[in-house]
């Protein structure tokens, strides 16, 4: 059984040229054949989109009629990006999308797509391949008929100046490129963990201390109508008591939201003291160990507490643990946090315990999360931050 030749990636060194006939060469004569009807089309494309939007940039159509052009050619770019895999075997990934502009109106939109420069690049490619096209097309033909011997070390070379040029202007640019649509992913992880964070807000103060605070104003009113009735002390008594009671629990319940929201430990006493605060709650015994020369900027130490105490509940819910350890440490120019529990094992990224949510929040700051955890224990959760004095913010 034959074996599948894996495509070369896009920074390997070009095939040689080889005097063989084998299933590679078809492939490189049948490109070399289609270059000519696919360079054609690509140039009257171009043709058309640039000298019809520059006509009209005068009038309010020029700009969104190149704007339109532009996303086209990012088509092309895609289809020529498949057929070298295909029959040049030239591995190239696909360029990241045109970044969402959002709240920038129509004005903000147009401007991001006439920028593209993924679609400038696949119009210059468009635009420079007719010549080549045709010069393929002819000493592909013409070696057909008359050069038969020597066609495969021809293939082999005109091939090669394809795959250059495909590499060259097709190909994503590289790390640039890939940041622009990680930083995008991570901009819609922020924006949809911070609404999700302020349904969570809106709906405790509405089902908590809301709730808590009407009830006690209806139980004074009830007091105070049975005051101006002149009822037995007693009754009254019995009522603000009552609605003492629930003045305690709405005091409670709001320390509870604002220590979700930001505790005040954490602000005035940092890491260790707000951790040890959290693990206090915590249904098993853990052992907090902090060692940082001094805190990190605010916003690294508020995700690095969220992320400890999110996994601390984990604990105390699922874990059936009877131990659990918190190490938080500074190497480098990283902040490394590790929480350890002897319970059963068996989290997941997907397992639904949120720790999922807990992967993206750090990816979205560019941090790290991973999560070692066998069947039957222990389990172990390492996080990284990228760390910043608190003098930077």
């Amino acid at each position: 059984m034959s074996l599948a030749i894996p495509p070369e990636r896009a920074d390997d060194p070009l095939p040689p040229a080889r005097l063989a006939y084998e299933g590679q060469t078809w492939r490189e004569i049948a490109h070399l054949l289609l270059n000519l009807p696919v360079a054609m089309l690509g140039f009257v494309y171009v043709t058309t989109v640039v000298v019809a939007g520059g006509l009209l940039s005068v009038t309010v159509i020029g700009l969104p009629l190149l704007a339109v052009g532009l996303i086209g050619a990012r088509q092309l770019g895609r289809v020529e990006r498949s057929r070298a895999r295909k029959l040049l075997r030239v591995r190239i990934e696909e360029p990241s999308p045109l970044p969402k502009v959002r709240d920038e109106g129509y004005f903000g939109r147009l401007w991001s797509s006439l920028k593209d420069p993924v679609g400038w690049r696949a119009l210059l490619y468009d635009f420079m391949r007719l010549p080549w096209g045709i010069l393929t097309f002819t000493l592909t033909l013409v070696s057909l008929v008359v050069l038969w011997p020597v066609l495969p070390f021809i293939a082999r070379t005109l091939t090669n100046a394809d795959r250059l040029m495909v590499r060259g202007l097709l190909s994503p640019s590289d790390e640039l490129e890939r940041r622009i649509a990680e930083l995008e992913s991570d901009r819609g992880v922020v924006v949809d963990t911070a609404a999700a964070d302020l349904r969570r807000i809106e709906r405790d103060l509405h089902d908590g201390a809301q709730a808590r605070l009407v009830n006690l104003a209806m139980g004074l009113g009830l007091a105070k109508e049975k005051i101006l009735d002149g009822q037995a002390d007693d009754v009254v008594a019995a009522m603000v008591d009552e609605a003492h009671g629930e003045v305690k629990l709405a005091l409670q319940e709001l320390r509870d939201l604002a220590r979700g929201i930001h505790p005040a430990v954490l602000t005035d006493r940092g890491l260790d003291a707000a951790l040890s605060s959290v693990a206090s709650r915590c249904t098993v015994p853990v052992k907090v160990t902090v060692e940082l020369p001094f805190r990190p900027a605010a916003a690294i130490e508020g995700i690095a507490y969220f992320t400890v105490s999110e996994l601390l509940q984990n604990i105390s819910k699922h874990a059936q643990a009877s131990r659990a350890t918190v190490d938080v440490w500074r190497a480098n120019d990283r902040l490394l946090i590790q929480v350890e529990d002897d319970g059963r094992g068996g989290a997941r990224l997907d397992g639904g315990s949120g720790m999922a949510g807990l992967a993206d929040r750090l990816g979205a700051v560019d941090g790290l999360f991973a999560v070692e955890s066998p069947v039957g224990g222990p389990t172990l959760v390492t996080a990284e931050l990228p760390w910043r004095d608190r003098s930077a913010g």
